[in-house]
């Protein structure tokens, strides 16, 4: 397993043993470092996106946008978040005060966790593990658990109903995305995105989207899904401002308001680099993650952010086009057609290495 920590332990060590640091100080350090280094860029990334969607909505109504804190407005969003710093933190009397604070650290921890194992090109990645899918699958549950908590601490029936609508929204999404998902793992065998993304070539065409036909609607199926893990438009249920007020997030004010958005944001962004790892070949150059030199290991980082923000702007784009559904639509569209159609990509990918791959998994078995 590589290890950014153990990287930068390497780097240090040396120098801060003679100084007489204990070397478990050393440990914590090195871990540190990469951890806070990801969760800055993450929380900068999510500022960034909360400006581009105020200007992409901004263009699409017709409208000028953030124009005024900085050139072109964009300082809006660090001194936005200043704001909301500053604000007065209330927390109503009715509450359940441990399970209210709680919950917005929750929620933005899940996002946070699930980009320690992200591959954003080069050796730029915290661990590479070698269950990486399954990591990111199983810290990504924690939302459900942030948002049910938040609407249930609230004591106020429009967050309960909020919470109530997330926790049947995401948990039954999941499904159709992690069936999407196994179809890269049925062909390369493994749970490690950094192989994954070796697995792929520079190249559209050597990219797993289009491996085959049914890969192609895997990712398709991945991407809605995704937006309704997020509970992005068309499918805002848990928030419904017509409907639910705000929802979950109703009687939060102050930075813990701020944090339920942060999440919503930084989450557009490991989704798409999740797809991108998976689908779109990564920032893959042709060369070794590893090996290759700084130089062209940053090209890999900028391949890689250029594929993640141009489907970070489809998601903004996507929200402000298309109207909500109705819940009972949004229910049906996921166990109707999602989880059946997913499951059918996974059967029919298998057939397909089967017949079509003679480096396939199934191949090699049918050999024996």
């Amino acid at each position: 397993m590589y290890s950014a920590a153990s990287k930068v332990y390497e780097l240090f060590q040396p120098h801060l043993a003679a100084y007489g640091m204990p070397d478990t100080a050393i440990i914590i350090a090195a871990y540190a470092v990469p951890c806070v280094a990801v969760i800055s860029i993450i929380s900068v990334i999510a500022g960034m996106l909360t400006y581009a969607e105020r200007k992409i909505s901004a263009d699409i109504q017709n409208r000028v946008g953030p124009n005024r804190v900085g050139p072109y407005g964009l300082l809006q969003f660090p001194v936005d978040g200043i704001k909301l710093l500053l604000k007065e933190d209330i927390i109503p009397d009715a509450v359940d005060k441990k399970l209210f604070k709680l919950a917005p650290y929750l929620v933005f921890s899940s996002t946070v966790l699930a980009s320690m194992v992200i591959p954003f090109g080069g050796s730029f990645i915290v661990a590479d593990l070698n269950i990486g899918l399954i990591f990111i699958i199983v810290v990504s549950s924690l939302l459900v658990v942030g948002f049910l908590m938040s609407g249930w601490a609230s004591n106020n029936k429009w967050a309960l109903l909020g919470g109530i609508r997330s926790a049947a929204q995401i948990i039954s999404y999941e499904i159709p995305t992690a069936l999407s998902l196994l179809t890269v793992i049925l062909i390369t065998g493994t749970f490690s995105l950094q192989e994954i993304v070796r697995a792929q070539g520079p190249w559209p065409w050597q990219w797993f989207m289009f491996y085959n036909p049914f890969t192609i609607v895997a990712f398709f199926i991945f991407f809605i899904s995704s937006l309704a893990e997020m509970n992005r438009t068309p499918f805002d249920f848990p928030e419904a401002e017509s409907e639910l007020v705000s929802g979950y997030n109703v009687e939060y004010s102050g930075m813990r308001f701020a944090l339920f958005f942060a999440a919503e944001f930084a989450s557009i962004f490991i989704t798409a680099s999740l797809a991108t790892a998976v689908f779109l070949g990564g920032g893959n150059i042709g060369m070794h993650p590893y090996e290759s030199p700084l130089g062209w290991q940053l090209v890999m980082v900028l391949v890689f952010f250029a594929k993640t923000f141009v489907l970070c702007l489809v998601t903004i784009w996507v929200r402000w086009t298309l109207p909500r559904l109705r819940i009972d639509q949004m229910m049906a569209m996921c166990w109707k057609y999602f989880i059946p159609l997913s499951f059918a990509c996974l059967v029919m990918t298998a057939a397909w290495m089967l017949v079509f791959d003679g480096n396939g998994m199934f191949w090699r078995m049918a050999q024996r």
